[in-house]
């Protein structure tokens, strides 16, 4: 990791951070997709999974009451089954097929929620149990479990805050089973400390700006733009893991 490197990943988890503080998600899917394009994704899922145990900390005092607990019980389970087998393909499977995997997983995601995706009814005990093992497959494989979770509080008649406040406790939840798995498989070390250490300042301050934002921009056009900005650095990750693109740094 050079010093324009570090910089640039300081520069990345700011943004997301605000974006965090102000959202309730996005966090994981900007800074490891922006991040893939510089490192590849087993150096960065587990300094991830350390920044996020830390945003969840810092914002579940201020929403806790708002939390779907019943919900986020149903989904823990199945994400406890999953997550195994995703850090299993992550300490395993070669980096250029994980980054197309990753690309086509947020692409499709992110279409999903710009086309508008919505339920008219509150999901069943088996959809969100399948909702679950999906998220916990992707939280393992590549650090970005949220996809499935923000379609699901996102897409159903659950309101934005009480949305948000449950994907806040659900992304918690699922890093905090996810660290010792990844401790187990060997993917925590010295590297993944340090660079936990030298960016836990800038997602810390990137969310206090980002709670105080809330109510002063529409969630619905910072959403857009944050959907489209994946998806655009999606097809430069999945171009990269196909060799259309050369490696950064």
């Amino acid at each position: 990791m050079t010093l324009g490197i570090l910089i640039y990943a300081a520069i990345v988890v700011f943004l997301a951070a605000i974006v965090r503080g102000f959202s309730g998600f996005g966090f994981s899917l900007l800074t490891i997709i922006s991040l893939s394009l510089v490192m590849p994704p087993a150096s960065i899922v587990p300094a991830m999974f350390m920044l996020e145990i830390a945003a969840g900390i810092h914002l579940l005092p201020s929403i806790r009451h708002e939390v779907r607990w019943r919900s986020i019980g149903v989904l823990m389970v199945t994400i406890v089954i999953a997550m195994p087998l995703g850090v299993y393909a992550l300490a395993t499977f070669p980096a250029d097929g994980m980054k197309v995997a990753l690309s086509l997983v947020v692409i499709t995601a992110a279409g999903l929620l710009l086309a508008g995706y919505r339920l008219t009814r509150m999901p069943t005990t088996g959809e969100t149990a399948l909702t679950g093992f999906a998220s916990g497959l992707l939280n393992g494989a590549f650090g970005i479990g949220g996809p499935p979770i923000i379609i699901f509080f996102l897409g159903s008649p659950l309101g934005l805050s009480a949305g948000r406040a449950s994907m806040i406790a659900t992304f918690l939840g699922m890093d905090l089973v996810g660290l010792p798995l990844l401790l187990v498989f060997g993917l925590v070390n010295p590297d993944s400390l340090t660079l936990f250490a030298i960016l836990l300042a800038p997602l810390l301050a990137g969310i206090v700006i980002g709670n105080r934002l809330i109510g002063r921009f529409s969630e619905k056009a910072v959403r857009r733009a944050v959907l489209i900005l994946l998806i655009a650095m999606s097809l430069a990750i999945g171009a990269q893991g196909l060799g259309w693109l050369p490696e950064v740094g």
